[in-house]
């Protein structure tokens, strides 16, 4: 249970909670309101907590000290932070100002000190919160292991310090072109494959794949491969060399070798296009059926 005697004495008292965020990314509504109206919440205890009546009326007594939340909001307003082997445990409510019920998902939460600076960061699983009423806070206890904590944890803040959720930030995936891609390619080209990156769904957080475009066969025997090379990371990619395979409709290796791409740059969260160009000699099969077919990295 929350230290009734210790309670948190902070800034954030006064004015409405600054944990609090819009609550489109975690109920799924779109356009909602973020007028100014003062929203304060009712006690909610989880229904698989059975406590005694001296404890609810401890949670009743916390729950009335928190400031008001803004029109559909959610929050996680911490209370009480204590240090345990080496990591952090915060006491808090869960809260929402949400007209309805919300059952959040997994985010992530940030322990910040009074400067805003980070001093944990700890991705939960909120679904074990289970349903918080509308316009309701319901008290929770979070755990920040060893790991998870940024700062010295014995030099814990006393005043200022508060939780937040993270929000997760979207970022459009798209089209980044070579200078010669630029020069080459016709108006129209350009616009099919900026529609295409636009369409296709972006690569995971942090994953970088390859999406087969277009593969041709030379009169001269050449295969010529063209590649969308994908980074779904936050940071540049710099590809210095990359080793081949190519696989036609039998599902057959055709052809397999390494490029040297003289460190080619990829920047974050776009595609590029890149051509690679197998030599006829190079080839594993005379006959070839390009109906169907795929390239990618050798490990």
């Amino acid at each position: 249970m929350f230290n009734f005697k210790k309670k948190k004495e902070s800034p954030q008292e006064q004015g409405f909670d600054a944990s609090g965020v819009n609550a489109e990314g975690f109920a799924g509504d779109r356009h909602l309101s973020e007028e100014d109206t003062e929203i304060y919440t009712d006690l909610s205890i989880h229904p698989d907590w059975h406590l005694p009546e001296e404890e609810v009326y401890v949670y009743r007594f916390l729950n009335l000290e928190l400031p008001p939340l803004r029109p559909n909001q959610v929050s996680v307003y911490g209370v009480e932070v204590k240090e345990k082997d080496g990591g952090l445990i915060v006491d808090a409510f869960v809260r929402n100002s949400l007209r309805k019920g919300i059952e959040m998902k997994t985010a992530s939460i940030l322990i910040l000190d009074k400067q805003g600076e980070t001093i944990a960061r700890k991705t939960f699983d909120l679904t074990k919160v289970g349903t918080i009423p509308g316009g309701a806070s319901r008290p929770w206890t979070f755990l920040f292991p060893p790991s998870s904590v940024f700062h010295d944890a014995g030099i814990l803040p006393v005043h200022g310090w508060r939780l937040a959720l993270e929000l997760k930030q979207t970022t459009e995936h798209t089209l980044d072109l070579d200078e010669r891609w630029k020069e080459a390619l016709t108006i129209e080209d350009f616009t099919k494959l900026k529609k295409l990156v636009s369409t296709l769904s972006p690569p995971k957080n942090g994953e970088v794949n390859f999406f087969s475009l277009y593969a041709s066969q030379s009169d001269q025997g050449d295969l010529h491969v063209n590649l969308l090379i994908r980074n779904g990371s936050n940071k540049d990619l710099t590809l210095r060399n990359l080793p081949l395979r190519v696989e036609d409709a039998t599902e057959e290796v055709i052809a397999e070798g390494g490029f040297q791409l003289n460190s080619l740059l990829v920047k974050a969260h776009t595609s590029k296009p890149w051509a690679f160009v197998f030599p006829a000699d190079t080839l594993a099969k005379t006959e070839i059926d390009l109906s169907k077919w795929k390239a990618y990295p050798v490990k």
